[in-house]
């Protein structure tokens, strides 16, 4: 086990209540930050006290969007552990996004043993609430202070951790989703199938009409043909049709999930069938009005599992499982969070405890 010098907090902040955490807005004591510099790599490993980073106005990050990030979560056991979920598809994907981004790739036991460090150092942080977590965000910025664009010499890697409780304010309850027609969140060869911030800075313009409308989620399309369904907000998605259930095939524009993995192992170890393929709006939204389409969910690791209700395109608005979360939808959500919160036995080895 590797070790970090850790300076402490001198004044720890109070704990929220645990059965009022809003998704991502107070976060915890302290933070893990390491530094990489051309011909010396990635370096100076270390926990100090959460708080401003100070960086030049003229920090490539600001002006070029040079930067990945990931999300993951630790959970309090019923015997009072804490584990993580599948925490090296994080770090694995994370270089995956570094790779296409041309920041170098972290050395991925050093990343995973960070995380695991800070995590343990907060461990007084992860709730034990039923449907809360301690939510980690690993991310990595260009540093170098330089108005040019080129691929920075300097970078940032730092790890934030927040208590949460559920990602929607509908909780697990069905929400509703509208397929965006106008703007394009990414297409294959772009940077669609990492995690950067400019893809979801391009989508927040079509959230807010969605939002606008009453919708809580947009059901994205395919950059090129305008017709394919690929994500669904900030998650993969789900269909149960006819018995079988179908996902967006990852073509490069799609992020390929560690929730939406998980959930394919499950569906398959089950005996139900599974198809990555295309399928677009017209096939999903005629599929519905025939009765066809029976369960409908995003995954994705802020929400886990969550169910569809209904569905808006152009007119056509269509209604998923009667409103009510579908039983497959159910089992899903139940097994993935009973094998994170140490509920339900974990025959996939996905769990590290601390």
């Amino acid at each position: 086990m590797q070790e970090f010098p850790i300076t402490r907090a001198e004044t720890l902040k109070p704990k929220p209540d645990p059965k009022t955490l809003v998704f991502g807005k107070t976060f915890t004591d302290h933070m893990f930050l390491m530094n990489y510099e051309t011909g010396k790599g990635w370096h100076n490993g270390r926990i100090v006290p959460y708080a401003p980073l100070c960086l030049e106005p003229s920090a490539m990050v600001f002006h070029y969007a040079q930067e990945v990030f990931e999300g993951m979560k630790a959970y309090r056991s019923p015997e009072g552990g804490v584990q993580l979920f599948r925490p090296m598809d994080n770090v694995r994907r994370m270089n995956e996004s570094c790779e296409r981004m041309c920041i170098p790739k972290l050395p991925e036991e050093t990343a995973l043993e960070g995380i695991k460090a800070l995590v343990r150092l907060e461990s007084d942080w992860v709730p034990s609430e039923s449907g809360t977590s301690l939510y980690i965000r690993p991310f990595i910025i260009a540093t170098d202070p330089s108005v040019g664009v080129h691929a920075s010499h300097t970078y940032l890697f730092c790890v934030i951790c927040c208590p949460v409780g559920a990602y929607y304010k509908e909780g697990l309850n069905p929400v509703r989703i509208y397929v965006e027609n106008e703007d394009v969140r990414a297409v294959k060869g772009g940077t669609g199938y990492t995690k950067c911030g400019g893809n979801y800075a391009a989508s927040i313009r079509a959230s807010a009409r969605a939002e606008e409308q009453g919708y809580a989620q947009v059901l994205w399309l395919d950059g090129v043909h305008r017709k394919y369904i690929e994500e669904v907000g900030s998650m993969n998605v789900m269909f149960k049709l006819d018995g079988e259930v179908i996902t967006p095939e990852l073509t490069g524009s799609v992020l390929p999930g560690i929730t939406r993995r998980s959930c394919l192992e499950l569906l398959r170890d089950w005996g139900i069938t599974v198809h990555e393929r295309l399928i677009s709006a017209e096939e999903l939204f005629a599929a519905a009005q025939a009765g066809r389409l029976e369960e409908a969910w995003g995954t994705g690791t802020a929400a886990v599992v969550s169910p569809i209700g209904e569905m808006g395109w152009k007119d056509l608005h269509v209604g998923i499982s009667g409103g009510k979360i579908g039983g497959l939808t159910q089992k899903l959500y139940d097994t993935l969070t009973g094998i994170q919160w140490g509920t339900e036995p974990d025959p996939y080895g996905w769990t590290v405890k601390l």
